[in-house]
């Protein structure tokens, strides 16, 4: 039954993520969570994020805006690095408490309309890269407040995800080396369910990206607020057990 809910979880999650330009690690992180602790389900979720984040790229790499990625995306590699580290030691509920709350701002901001009158320059952009990398090496679910935060710039659907895309693929360069030296053992051990959740989400990436193709921008832009928030949900209740 674990095995079945880790592979549908991924072809959600692929799906997902090709639409928003994240959630594998906001979906499949709280599954590998109900087997392992949160260091080792953490380390488990980056290794078909990251596969399945190099595959979208690959279909969108040209659809990437090189601008972004050079300030927000290398600060936010440079702080997932940091987070990947910290994360061993700094996972208290506070520290979620604080992840959601940032999350549920962003997500109204993306529903009301209040994100598209907030603009990025490059100063900002590098503070919000490396911020937005840090909570997410810490947390594990660098997706959403990433999106959240290039909600930011004025970047239609594609050109959104694919630039989200391109950021992740820099922060698991960064993070995920960091947790196989760390938890190289409980990976090995796992070899064979993450071997079947990475096929699983690199199926749900290619029937995601059909769907991205046909979303208006003020569609897309509602749909990101809308996951962003119910991640901050999901990240309340997450903290509220733990603290429980």
């Amino acid at each position: 039954m674990f095995s079945l809910l880790v592979a549908a979880a991924s072809v959600v999650a692929g799906a997902i993520a090709s639409v928003a330009g994240f959630g594998i690690g906001s979906l499949l992180t709280p599954i590998f969570n109900l087997r392992d602790d949160m260091r080792v389900a953490v380390a488990a979720a980056s290794v078909p994020h990251a596969v399945a984040t190099a595959v979208r790229l690959w279909m969108l790499r040209r659809d990437v805006d090189r601008g972004v990625l050079k300030t927000f995306g290398v600060m936010s590699a440079a702080g997932g690095l940091i987070g990947a580290v910290l994360q061993q030691y700094a996972t208290g509920a506070s520290l979620t408490f604080v992840f959601a709350a940032l999350l549920a701002l962003a997500g109204l901001a993306g529903l009301t309309g209040a994100s598209q009158r907030v603009r990025l320059g490059r100063v900002a952009g590098w503070i919000a890269g490396i911020l937005s990398g840090a909570l997410g090496g810490l947390v594990g679910n660098q997706g959403g407040i990433r999106s959240a935060a290039l909600l930011g710039y004025e970047l239609p659907p594609r050109a959104f995800v694919a630039t989200a895309t391109a950021v992740g693929l820099i922060v698991d360069a960064a993070r995920v080396p960091v947790y196989i030296v760390m938890e190289r053992q409980a990976l090995l051990e796992r070899a064979s369910i993450l071997a079947m959740a990475t096929v699983a989400v690199v199926v749900g990436t290619l029937a995601g990206k059909r769907v991205l193709e046909r979303l208006p921008p003020p569609i897309f832009r509602r749909l990101v607020g809308s996951l962003v928030l119910l991640l901050a949900v999901y990240m309340f209740w997450r903290a509220s057990v733990t603290l429980s």
